[in-house]
């Protein structure tokens, strides 16, 4: 931002002078004491004022507060404003000394808008001018004593020095106030007191005079303000601010109309505008006018410099906008703006400020595409100027331009997001779930159609250029246009096109590698801090800009600071695998290795260099191995006492190398054929570069084997693959340290493009290991110089996968593909052992039965072997399941380990039952039976035969057998459960009866009897023997088993086939209690338990095995007013019969007004004795009442009960007694009341609904009793 003047940037804010607080320091003093003053609270109340004031507003570009704060400047209490207008003495008018028609004005004759017109705006005339001022005190006297009365003559003098006092002050603000006048600036008095002052009766009758003399604005003009703490002075300022706010905009709008006015005056008259009619090349000779554009521009710029004054961006935007594209219309013309003269380099910077305050307007309302927009546009527009004007891309002055035009953006970015602006993410983000698209949905249509074209942008992409970027970018944008106009500039040196030029003159005392530089140190900066996580690709391109930084350095021939950044960068390329970034990297890094005389670098980067092939000088393959050899030759090592080592981790292998076993598993005993293969990198050659050894080391106590390089066949050129035998190496198990000495081979080591070396040879082990070879060295020697190259056997070359082959045939070459993996790693081992495990068992198994599984353990081997086994069983998906497995004495719900099965000889079996007992729920159950064998000739060592080898390789000659048996478990019965209810027919105690408060008494009225018929079947696939079967009872609080059928019955203690049934009964008596939920069940009392044995093939019988079945849940149903009719079944004719009617009342809390009704006709089969209609006694909870009638039976046959009708007339009463009148005579009124044959008095609970209990109410049965009458 430093190229353009800051007027034109910064942030515009109403501006307030100051004065007055120099001067309070300076009053005379109040009355004298006697004693040191202590500092004056008027100057410290000057002091903070100062910092407070001054600390509002800076002068920054980046400011999008809207807050009532002013731009505060100290000023002198007599300052005078500079003239607003001057006369032309030529045209004797007014102009302002800043216009265009003013001869003396530096914009005269066709100037556009100087700097200093906002300079004067912000420095030299303000908006609001407040002035400090002390109002006078008089000097207080102490009366000499208490009782003294005031004197008179004195508060008159008094009064007169302060009225005297206050008509200078009010004089000395009227003058200021006429001189503030004249600028329209708002005049406002700060009158300082001290707190004594405050609160004197007479201070606000001084204060109106003192305004009304001077002349104040009764608003906003006049405050008074006394030494308060610093927390007070800043309220105070801000009240201060808040008051003056609403003047400094108003001062803004005056202005504003005033331009306004002047814009419209001069658009009328644009249409006659006198064209100039000089030609172009006198136009330095006779001065021309500015033209109507210039003007539009001109009055536009200010009002929206006044607009932003009044922190009105909008309309300051409008404004700017129209002010750019008059510009844009009078660069379109050379005739209006003539190239390269001092008013068209003024436009240009004029230009490219109002882009920045464009893009910085839309930024503040987060515009961002706007914002990107109108500054790509700028750059296009002007572009395609400057190729007009003779300045394009193939000058310097164009890349000079468009580097500042991508660093004012950059900064202006960077401004920003140290405050408020957040740069919008570009990067793919997961996707939306449904629920918050469906969240935005409900919110309005707008959110959803943005969220829709957020989501679409994210899969799609977005382009670069349209996409607003952190300030890193453009920086970046900035360095790379600053290297172009290096290059431009160094061109027109060389040509000396250009040397004549003002701008030569100016680009020659730029430093443009500092330049770049800077540029790229700050765009690595912002990419690091706007660096997201887990984007990789920003990681990579920061290192891409600290290369850009490194080069730089090196062309500044600051080469021990490039080196530090190439060491850096290299090693994340290496890592990476980025060779073509690395490349040319390489080359610079050399170069400076060489410029600081570094020789081992110098080689190591040389071998680097010549292992990535055919990177470098494709055209001439020895140039890579001539320019080492030539380093070699003509320099020394630092240290000739130790080698230099080129580590596979810090660079590309120079030899690429692949390791392949024939055999990855081989038994012990059994040669293993291996190969390593070493291919030079193709396009380069190093058959030059003396190799002298190459070292193979493995990873056991095996001797290392050297192969040292042989001349050979000087004459005869190398082939394209060459094979070295290594033989066949014997690993004993006992090595001795005398033993392990180099094995040397001979060999060929020189390689030319794309050759291929083949090591071949064969390991034999006596005892089982893990082999692999763990270090390939290549040795290089020339005079002073000893190079060793170990070779990374596991990383490819350039990161490409390697493709491991086997050479069959050297002449010609024939290579087999390894298509198997682990073909780099050895694994001997002992044969492995002929178990055959074989299990015998009848499918399924029982629940609760222990079911044997015989296990069958055959040696096939011609060994001798100890055997173990475990058995594991497997955790079911069933929670209520409990199994177990019992072997010999051992029993466990999971694993039984270490069962010994002895040593067996080759040939002979051994036999072992498992017995599994399940339990719970029926379903498979899973059994992993492990057999371990071991070689009674191979004893267990203590301790490793060597120190090399690993922990967990074992030299015993152990096996295992594995065996997985999945057994299904079934129940050997189904039991299902028949469930009745009936009421219980015994007399009922009244609610007095002591006998039912008794802790023993059972009380049965509201259970009855549950009649439980259960039905047993065979439901396995095996017959079984029943032994026993009985009935065990578990009586509670609320059922008792009263009697059982199977407990006499012997007949079912016999075999079982298949589909076989069996049922029994038993009688349960119920006495639910109060404590009993509505929902909640009488748990059964009791269980059913049936001893019994398998019937296998053969006829014999398992072992004894229980099973248990719990009876169910019982809910007796309730009742609420019930009669029970008991009639005999038969009759004799003739012979008189007794019929009962029991009617209780089982409601817990309602009484009950029954009355009865018996009602014969003349064709009834019974002469009727008793009670033919009635009322009973109220009956009351838990009572009950009987009626007996006596019938002789005149008819033979099935015959009817006369009809009886039993009614509860409760609700009737009811309605009566609510009504205050008479009881109704109908019944219709009255509640029927059922009758239940206690014959049929049997409810079936198994079609209960849910867990509701059931009423006995809803019987199934209909019409009357009937009797069979016989002779």
């Amino acid at each position: 931002m430093n190229s353009y003047p800051s007027e034109l940037l910064n942030q515009l804010a109403p501006v307030m002078f100051v004065a007055g607080l120099e001067d309070l320091t300076l009053q005379p003093p109040q009355t004298p004491t006697r004693t040191t003053a202590p500092q004056d609270p008027f100057a410290a109340l000057s002091t903070r004022l100062r910092e407070v004031l001054l600390s509002q507003r800076k002068a920054a570009i980046w400011q999008p507060e809207k807050n009532r704060t002013f731009k505060v400047l100290l000023a002198d209490k007599d300052m005078r404003f500079p003239p607003r207008k001057v006369e032309d003495p030529q045209t004797h008018t007014m102009h302002s000394p800043l216009s265009p028609l003013t001869p003396t004005s530096p914009m005269y004759p066709d100037g556009l808008i100087s700097p200093f017109w906002i300079r004067k705006h912000t420095t030299l005339v303000p908006a609001v001018f407040v002035i400090f001022m002390r109002i006078y005190e008089s000097p207080v006297q102490q009366p000499r004593s208490p009782l003294d009365v005031p004197d008179a003559d004195r508060e008159r003098e008094r009064e007169v020095e302060e009225r005297r006092r206050d008509t200078e002050l009010a004089s000395d603000i009227a003058q200021r106030k006429k001189h503030m006048n004249e600028y329209g600036v708002k005049l406002t008095v700060v009158l300082l007191a001290s707190r004594r002052m405050l609160d004197d009766p007479a201070l606000d009758a001084r204060l109106t005079f003192i305004r009304r003399q001077s002349g104040l604005d009764p608003r906003a003009a006049l405050f008074v303000l006394s030494p308060v703490s610093q927390a007070e002075i800043g309220d105070f300022v801000r009240s201060l601010q808040d008051a003056l706010y609403e003047p400094a905009v108003e001062y803004y709008t005056n202005h504003s109309k005033r331009v306004r006015r002047k814009r419209n005056k001069h658009s009328q008259t644009a249409s006659s505008y006198p064209l100039p009619m000089s030609p172009i090349g006198a136009a330095g000779t006779t001065p021309r006018p500015l033209r109507p554009e210039g003007w539009t521009v001109r009055y536009e710029y200010k009002m929206a410099c006044f607009a932003e004054f009044r922190g009105e961006d909008e309309i300051a935007l409008k404004h700017y906008q129209d002010a750019y594209s008059s510009l844009l219309i009078m660069f379109g013309s050379t005739a209006i703006l003539p190239p390269r003269t001092k008013r068209w380099s003024e436009a240009r910077v004029l230009a490219d400020c109002i882009n920045v305050k464009i893009c910085k307007l839309y930024l503040y309302n987060n515009e961002h595409s706007l914002a990107l927009a109108h500054h790509n546009s700028h750059i296009r527009r002007f572009a395609d100027f400057c190729r007009g004007w003779g300045v394009g891309e193939e000058t310097f002055e164009f890349w000079a331009w468009l580097a500042r035009q991508h660093r004012i953006l950059a900064e202006l970015l960077e401004e920003g997001t140290k405050s408020t602006l957040k740069i919008p993410s570009h990067f793919r983000t997961p996707s939306q779930t449904a629920a918050l698209i469906a969240a935005h949905t409900l919110d309005s249509s707008t959110s959803q159609r943005t969220l829709m074209e957020a989501e679409t942008q994210r899969l799609l992409g977005v382009n670069p250029m349209q996409a607003l970027q952190h300030p890193g970018f453009y920086y970046y944008m900035a360095a790379r246009c600053t290297e172009r106009r290096r290059e431009r500039f160094l061109s027109a040196l060389e040509s000396e096109t250009a040397t004549a030029t003002p701008a030569y003159a100016t680009e020659k005392k730029v430093d443009h590698l500092a330049v770049m530089v800077e540029l790229y140190t700050k765009a690595h900066d912002n990419f690091k801090h706007f660096r997201t996580a887990g984007n990789q690709g920003h990681d990579r391109f920061i290192l891409w800009i600290v290369n850009k930084i490194a080069e730089t350095y090196c062309m500044q021939r600051k080469y021990q600071v490039a080196v530090r950044f190439f060491e850096r960068i290299a090693r994340t390329y290496r890592h990476e695998g980025w060779t073509s970034l690395l490349l040319p990297l390489l080359l610079t890094w050399y170069q400076c290795a060489q410029q600081l005389g570094d020789m081992e670098l110098s080689v190591r980067l040389l071998i680097e260099m010549l292992s990535h092939g055919a990177g470098y000088r494709r055209d001439d393959p020895d140039a890579m191995q001539e320019d080492l050899m030539a380093v070699l030759k003509s320099t020394v090592p630092s240290s000739t006492n130790k080698p230099l080592v080129i580590e596979p981790s810090e660079s590309e292998p120079i030899l690429e190398s692949c390791i392949v076993f024939w055999k990855p598993d081989v038994n012990v005993g059994e040669a293993a054929p291996f190969q390593i293969s070493l291919t030079a990198p193709s396009g380069v050659s190093m058959s030059a570069l003396p190799f002298t050894t190459l070292t193979v080391e493995f990873s056991a106590d095996i001797p290392p084997i050297v192969v040292q390089h042989s001349l050979g066949d000087n004459g005869q050129a190398l082939s394209q693959v060459r094979k070295i035998d290594l033989g066949l190496i014997s690993i004993s198990a006992s090595p001795q340290k005398d033993k392990l000495e180099a094995r040397v081979v001979e060999g060929v080591l020189r390689w030319g493009p794309g050759h291929t070396v083949v090591l071949a040879g064969a390991l034999l082990s006596d005892t089982p290991r893990t082999l692999s070879i763990i270090k390939v060295e290549l040795t290089l020697q020339e005079g002073s110089w000893t190079i060793q190259f170990p070779l990374q056997l596991i990383k490819p070359r350039h990161r490409h996968p390697i493709i491991s082959r086997w050479l069959v045939s050297s002449q010609p070459p024939r290579f087999t593909p390894i298509t198997w993996e682990s073909y780099s790693e050895l694994h001997i081992h002992h044969r492995p052992h002929k178990i055959q495990v074989s299990l015998a068992h009848h499918a399924p198994a029982y629940l609760g039965e222990e079911y044997p599984i015989v296990v069958e353990v055959c040696n096939t081997d011609e060994r001798e072997l100890d055997m173990v086994m475990d058995v594991l069983l497997q955790p079911t998906e069933y929670d209520e399941a409990v199994n177990y497995i019992s072997v010999d004495d051992q029993r466990s719900s999971s694993l039984i380990k270490g069962v010994s099965l002895g040593v067996i000889p080759p040939g002979a079996s051994l036999l072992k039952t498992i017995y599994l007992c399940s339990s719970g729920v029926a379903g498979d159950r899973t059994i992993d039976i492990s057999v371990q064998s071991r070689s009674t000739a191979t004893p267990e060592p203590s301790s490793p035969a060597s120190p090399s080898l690993s922990a967990d390789i074992s030299l015993v000659d152990k096996g295992e057998t594995l065996q997985t048996l999945v057994v299904s478990a079934v129940e050997a019965f189904k039991l299902e459960h028949d469930v009745t209810y009936r009421r219980s027919l015994r007399p009922q105690p009244g609610p007095s009866d002591l006998r039912t408060f008794d802790a023993d008494y059972w009380d049965d009225r509201d259970g009855g009897e549950a009649i439980v018929a259960s039905t047993f079947v065979c439901s396995g696939p095996s017959s079984v023997a029943v032994e026993a079967i009985k009935l065990i009872r578990e009586d509670g609080a609320y059922a008792k088993v009263v009697d059982c059928s199977v407990e006499d019955d012997t007949d079912v203690l016999a075999e079982w086939l298949p589909g076989d049934e069996f049922c029994g009964s038993c009688r349960v008596s119920l006495a639910p209690g109060d404590e009993l939920e509505e929902d909640e069940g009488i748990p059964g009392p009791g269980a059913y338990e049936i001893t019994w044995r398998r019937v296998l093939l053969d006829g014999e019988r398992g072992s004894p095995s229980t099973s248990r079945f719990s009876l169910p849940p019982l809910r007796p149903p309730t009742d609420g007013l019930i009669a029970l009719l008991d009639t005999p079944p038969i009759a004799r004719l003739h012979e008189p019969i007794t019929i009962r009617l029991t009617i209780r009342n089982r409601h817990p809390s309602r009484s009950a007004n029954v009355t009865v009704h018996l009602e014969t006709e003349a064709t009834d089969s019974f002469v009727v004795a008793g009670l033919r209609s009635g009322r009973l006694p109220i009956l009351l909870p838990g009572t009950e009442e009987q009626i007996l009638w006596r019938l002789i039976p005149i008819e033979c046959g099935y015959v009817k009960v006369p009809r009886i009708r039993v009614v509860d007339r409760r609700r009737a009463v009811e309605q009566a007694q609510g009504g205050q009148g008479p009881l109704p005579d109908s019944e219709s009124e009255a509640d029927a009341v059922r009758i239940v044959d206690i014959r049929w008095d049997v409810k079936d609970a198994s079609a209960s609904v849910k867990t509701a209990r059931i009423s006995m109410d809803d019987s199934t049965r209909k019409g009357e009793p009937i009797i069979l009458v016989v002779p």
